[in-house]
């Protein structure tokens, strides 16, 4: 196990990280919701955040968006630790950690608001409006009142307002709570998009498992205040072992007939995967139903 960490430390220590957090601790009163968060995001990165409710996700977005003060630890942007360093860093950051919109103006009201607040320029704002939200699917329901808009449709604007100015860094709490499952698809498509075209390093967290392996190329799980372990899709496509064939024949009783007699038993074809909610049960313990 030991050996595990320190080759995971090395191959990542390789690459260039845009966001690393170091024994980060935070407590509210007495209760300790971080107890040493260490994590690292490297640049180009899909990074998965998993955990269930209550293990810490949204208090790490947090920690590195600076909206709440960490009881102790470091956390570094893109090599930057001071506070003014980090401001600056932060500033190359868009972020959807819930929506915080006005319901009496329209979605595309709304964007044009927190554009002028993030710094973009008038004569850009209009078009800089549009285009993020034809990207999230808005165009129409732009000029809709927000007061009218499903929870996908919140969720949605939220990630149209992280992309406003198309940042270095996107950071995702939930972005596919309320979705269907054709949203769902949608914003997977996003995220990828935003990496591939856009050069962003993405983090996302979601309780959709599944969903977040289909997505994420590298995975942080959060369990009771720590990363319990990060792991990349490649390690975890390692641990999909092969398993007993099935063979369809045209004589089935004679198939079986020789399969016996050279003791092999096989029953179907394929390969049995662990997939990201079968690594995170065994990680963490509990059952999955």
């Amino acid at each position: 196990m030991y050996g595990e960490i320190m080759e995971d430390k090395m191959s990542n220590a390789e690459k260039t990280a845009v966001i690393k957090l170091d024994d980060i601790h935070k407590s509210y009163g007495k209760a300790q919701v971080l107890k040493g968060v260490s994590m690292q995001v490297n640049k180009g990165d899909i990074y998965g955040l998993v955990g269930k409710n209550g293990a810490g996700k949204t208090t790490i977005f947090k920690m590195i968006l600076g909206l709440s003060e960490y009881t102790s630890g470091t956390v570094s942007i893109s090599g930057s630790v001071s506070r003014k360093e980090l401001f600056e860093g932060r500033r190359r950051i868009g972020f959807f950690v819930g929506s915080n919109f006005y319901n009496y103006l329209s979605g595309r009201a709304n964007l044009e608001y927190y554009a002028r607040a993030k710094g973009i320029p008038g004569k850009e704002l209009k078009t800089e409006v549009s285009r993020v939200l034809e990207l999230v699917g808005l165009k129409d329901a732009g000029k809709k009142p927000v007061k009218g808009y499903s929870l996908g449709m919140k969720q949605r604007l939220g990630i149209a307002n992280a992309i406003l100015g198309t940042p270095e860094i996107l950071i995702l709490d939930e972005p596919t709570n309320g979705l269907d499952p054709q949203g769902i698809a949608d914003v997977r498509h996003m995220i990828q998009r935003f990496r591939d075209e856009y050069g962003m390093t993405v983090i996302v967290s979601s309780h959709i498992l599944g969903e977040l392996e289909n997505t994420a190329d590298r995975f942080g799980i959060v369990n009771e205040g720590v990363i319990a372990k990060e792991i990349s899709q490649e390690d975890l496509s390692a641990k999909r072992p092969e398993v007993e064939l099935s063979v369809a024949v045209g004589d089935l009783d004679r198939a079986r007939q020789v399969l016996a007699d050279n003791g092999i038993r096989v029953v179907k074809e394929g390969k049995e995967k662990v997939t990201l909610e079968d690594y995170y049960f065994e990680l963490i313990g509990g059952a999955k139903d």
